[in-house]
């Protein structure tokens, strides 16, 4: 077991793209263009895996089959050297640990064990535990913990329950999250004081030359399904200690993030992700699952401005 998460952690490093599901107009998954999409961003060149089955991927609103199913279609579209890492997110503990289980069954090489959205009214943190530990004794692949975003309340781990997690060898990785750079600065610090060979990855979009310089093995990023080469770009500068070329590559990046991430609300991600992929001819129909509603003209009109800042457009 030891080896295999030296091996996935040592896989983990760079940029690997979170990507996100197309739909056609009545809802179903797109197939042909889901495996088109992970073959295109794939393909680029510093694009070292995939996340598939997170939040850009609508995990919330899939069914089991249906996350299964993306999971065997990145498998068998991705190259063979590509790292496949999964969400799991669900409520029930119980289906949480049935769906990993089946999830590494269809070729997960790892899975990213997302908190419940009903966390965020808050829980008790041996309820925490508990949820992981069930997940962990249904599978036996490495497992990634997620920072969830300082604005998301008590979804976010506070440090005396990150250390109880981080403390589990079974989890070799944290994508961080946090959206705030001071909690990532010190979440980075408790990881690597008690476990130096934990994988941290700063997967802020806002924030990622930030998260750089602080330190980081890279990150797992919803921006690099949309603009791989320039968010690869940031990375290969940034680890080379090219400060000068990571932040021109940050300067034409972060206008997009913001139009993604940012403007409120927040929970419109996918959808701008979805509709930035259209406007750059790589979709042909941006649907995300209600109550998601298509992006607004001025939305469309802020993503577009934004690409062509970023020089995709």
């Amino acid at each position: 077991m030891q080896a295999a998460a030296r091996t996935l952690s040592d896989r983990l490093r760079g940029i690997h793209a979170a990507t996100i599901v197309p739909m056609a107009p009545d809802y179903g998954i797109d197939e042909a263009q889901l495996a088109i999409h992970f073959a295109s961003v794939t393909s680029t060149p510093g694009i070292n895996g995939l996340l598939v089955n997170g939040h850009a991927g609508e995990n919330f609103v899939l069914s089991f089959a249906e996350k299964r199913r993306v999971v065997e279609l990145a498998r068998e579209h991705a190259p063979k050297d590509c790292l496949i890492v999964s969400g799991v997110n669900h409520e029930s503990s119980l289906e949480a640990a049935r769906e990993a289980a089946a999830l590494e069954q269809a070729g997960a090489d790892g899975l990213l064990v997302f908190p419940p959205n009903s966390w965020a009214l808050g829980h008790a943190d041996d309820c925490v535990i508990e949820h992981h530990r069930h997940i962990r004794d249904a599978t036996t692949v490495p497992l990634m913990l997620y920072a969830a975003p300082v604005g998301a309340g008590a979804m976010a781990y506070a440090p005396p329950l990150l250390e109880r997690l981080v403390a589990d060898p079974r989890f070799v990785a944290i994508k961080e999250g946090s959206w705030e750079v001071a909690t990532y600065e010190q979440n980075l610090r408790l990881i690597r004081k008690m476990r130096p060979d934990f994988v941290v990855l700063g997967s802020g979009d806002e924030h990622l030359l930030t998260s750089y310089i602080v330190g980081s093995a890279g990150s797992q990023v919803s921006l690099a399904c949309v603009v791989p080469e320039l968010v690869a770009c940031l990375w290969t500068a940034a680890e080379a200690g090219d400060w000068e070329n990571a932040r021109a590559a940050h300067e034409k990046l972060y206008p997009l993030a913001v139009a993604i991430y940012r403007d409120a609300p927040g929970g419109r991600a996918t959808v701008r992700l979805k509709a930035c992929l259209k406007l750059l001819g790589r979709l042909s129909c941006d649907a995300a699952r209600p109550p998601q509603l298509p992006a607004t003209p001025n939305e469309l009109r802020a993503l577009e401005q934004a690409l062509c800042s970023a020089g995709a457009l």
